[in-house]
């Protein structure tokens, strides 16, 4: 039974959903938005009620044209409300996807971004801000969670 005192006024906080995807040489796959300095892994924000792997998907999609199935989460990262709109990030894991795959960035005055481009991971705090570049270390360096829905694997 629903509590409608509970649904009443439902917290606010957009839930960021990233993707960490690889090539073969184990460089990271990151877009380069026009709205911030720095690169940042794909991907953003979930819609209401959108399940979150479903959200990371579409926007790796709509970034750079790669279709995944994504079923692990590598990290998840709570960030002030200071600072960004997303306040819980979760980051998953893309895996590897061939050196020649061919990315397909939409025109900047649709998708916001400059470009995308693998990066090698010892340079990645060359690229990213340090917050960012933290994430991706600590995404890279952990093991996977299972993404579930009413805890069931994710399919």
């Amino acid at each position: 039974m629903r509590d409608p005192r509970l649904l009443a006024k439902p917290p606010v906080c957009r839930l960021g959903c990233l993707v960490l995807v690889r090539n073969q040489c184990g460089d990271v796959l990151l877009v380069d938005p026009d709205y911030m300095d720095g690169l940042i892994l794909p991907g953003g924000a979930a819609r209401p009620n959108e399940p979150p792997q479903l959200a990371a998907a579409r926007h790796l999609h709509a970034e750079t044209g790669l279709i995944l199935r994504l079923t692990e989460v590598i990290a998840i990262d709570f960030t002030p409300a200071d600072r960004y709109l997303e306040r819980l990030n979760l980051v998953f894991d893309g895996g590897t996807v061939p050196d020649h795959v061919r990315l397909t960035v939409p025109p900047q005055h649709r998708s916001g971004l400059l470009g995308a481009r693998f990066v090698p991971a010892h340079e990645l705090p060359q690229h990213m801000a340090p917050a960012q570049a933290a994430r991706v270390a600590e995404a890279l360096a952990n093991r996977s969670l299972p993404v579930l829905l009413h805890g069931q694997r994710s399919v």
